[in-house]
């Protein structure tokens, strides 16, 4: 069965503030933008052009059972687009183990989306993992960096709670 995640009721409402959240509270429910509460936030989006956004909640939102049970596949909480752009997002807010956690939900999620979507129609493609709990960028080598981008067919990783819309 194809998974539609551009046509769906998890789309907000689209965005163009200059500064927002993406906060997931961990109780089950979707993640969602905010712009009031920092926080809450455990990414920053920086939107210094005030681009129409739409975020998207994936986890607990778009619902992608694993084949052959009624297990829910892992998904990352959410994505971003604009113009021709899509960035991935894993929130986390723990210390230990986060990010390949985080890189394991990023990558199943971009699997998951180019079974049901032709993914070349973004020029560029970002995945995001950001830690509430280590809200500073974290250095990953360039052999992980280049080994993700070459999996995904094309998606850049960034280990970092600030996302720049440019």
């Amino acid at each position: 069965m194809k998974i539609d995640f551009f046509n769906n009721n998890c789309s907000e409402n689209s965005i163009t503030e200059s500064i927002f959240g993406i906060c997931d509270d961990e109780n089950g429910n979707k993640a969602y933008t905010n712009t009031t509460d920092e926080s809450k936030w455990i990414a920053r989006v920086l939107n210094p052009n005030n681009r129409e956004i739409l975020f998207t909640a994936v986890d607990n939102c778009i619902v992608i059972k694993k084949e052959g049970t009624n297990d829910d596949e892992s998904t990352c909480d959410g994505m971003l687009r604009f113009l021709d752009n899509i960035n991935l997002v894993e929130l986390k807010n723990k210390r230990a183990n986060w990010i390949l956690e985080a890189k394991k939900q990023l990558l199943n999620t971009i699997k998951l989306l180019g079974l049901n979507h032709n993914l070349d129609e973004f020029k560029q493609k970002k995945a995001f993992a950001s830690n509430k709990k280590h809200p500073q960028f974290v250095v990953i080598s360039s052999e992980n960096k280049k080994r993700f981008y070459n999996e995904t067919n094309g998606f850049i990783l960034d280990i970092n709670s600030e996302i720049t819309i440019k």
